[in-house]
């Protein structure tokens, strides 16, 4: 017994993967001999003592009690045809999906271009696969959107006892259902997170055959929102407006105090006092010489002294 191949190494068509008491399963065959081959390109796994190659590429084929996600293409009397992406239709009928009583119309349930997620519960390479609805979680889907990757990656989308999808759906607390027919149902709250949740699905298809892939797209996750973290809180604090009372740096000004003019009766008794002393002080310029020579002092006398002050008490005695 012997085993020609690492854990999942990328391996081509006829190439010798293992020897002796080791059974062939997908991706594979053997021979009379016992040993076991590659029958096409992906990567080869060993469980137990089956070999089985995942392909990198390829068409979806479909298998009974596989979760698929379809799209209703043809209503015809109480049958479905439901498109799930393979080379064949797949038939729902009414009975496998409703509850009776039911309508004869059975458009009013499901119409063209609805979308539902069913199991295939038989497949008949000349009739095609049969769905059935009656199951947990098996219904038309509201919202959202569909993602189509390449079905051979679906089971490391998946990953081992679904630890690749859950990582996803719990960090970005998203809404998701995994066909394995290829396609992705996918709601989420807004668009910034619907965009991470797309990015993440893509890079596990792309990077499907690499090692420690799970830890990567843990580590971009965790590193994408606290950067939207980040900006989100530097954009809350932007937006607070802080009120501050206005100050200002110039000294107050005091007022000034008008002028009030002093009243006409204190100016008219100052100008008759003035003009009073005036008079009584009054002296005459002396005049230029007369032709005779002699010089002449006038002296003004004045006409208007004031009266006097005669005492009353000393006429009363009188």
């Amino acid at each position: 017994m012997a085993v020609y191949f690492h854990k999942r190494e990328v391996v081509v068509p006829g190439q010798l993967l293992a020897d002796g008491r080791y059974r062939a399963s997908d991706g594979t065959y053997d021979t009379e001999d016992g040993k076991v081959y590659s029958a096409l390109v992906g990567l080869a796994e060993l469980r137990g003592n089956t070999v089985k190659v995942v392909p990198l590429e390829g068409a979806y084929l479909p298998k009974e009690g596989d979760l698929v996600i379809g799209t209703i293409t043809i209503v015809a009397g109480n049958n479905w045809k439901v498109d799930i992406g393979g080379p064949y239709l797949a038939s729902l009928h009414a009975n496998n999906a409703l509850r009776r009583p039911y309508s004869d119309d059975i458009s009013e349930y499901m119409d063209i271009g609805d979308v539902i997620v069913a199991e295939i519960t038989a497949f008949d390479r000349r009739s095609g696969p049969f769905l059935s609805m009656k199951g947990r979680g098996l219904r038309k889907l509201e919202g959202g959107m569909l993602l189509e990757v390449s079905p051979a990656k679906i089971p490391r989308i998946i990953g081992r006892r679904g630890s690749m999808i859950n990582m996803i759906k719990d960090h970005l607390r998203i809404q998701t259902i995994v066909g394995q027919n290829g396609r992705i149902w996918i709601k989420a709250k807004d668009t910034e997170t619907l965009r991470l949740a797309i990015k993440a699905i893509r890079t596990v298809e792309e990077q499907a055959h690499t090692s420690k892939l799970t830890d990567r797209i843990n580590n971009m996750l965790e590193e994408a929102l606290s950067s939207r973290q980040s900006e989100a809180q530097s954009m809350s604090k932007e937006g607070e407006v802080k009120e501050t009372a206005p100050t200002s740096s110039e000294e107050p000004v005091e007022a000034e105090t008008p002028e009030v003019p002093e009243s006409t009766s204190d100016s008219a008794d100052e100008e008759g006092e003035d003009s009073t002393t005036e008079g009584s002080d009054e002296t005459a310029e002396p005049k230029e010489p007369s032709e005779g020579g002699t010089e002449e002092t006038a002296v003004a006398e004045d006409e208007n002294q004031p009266a006097e002050i005669i005492d009353t008490e000393e006429v009363s005695e009188e």
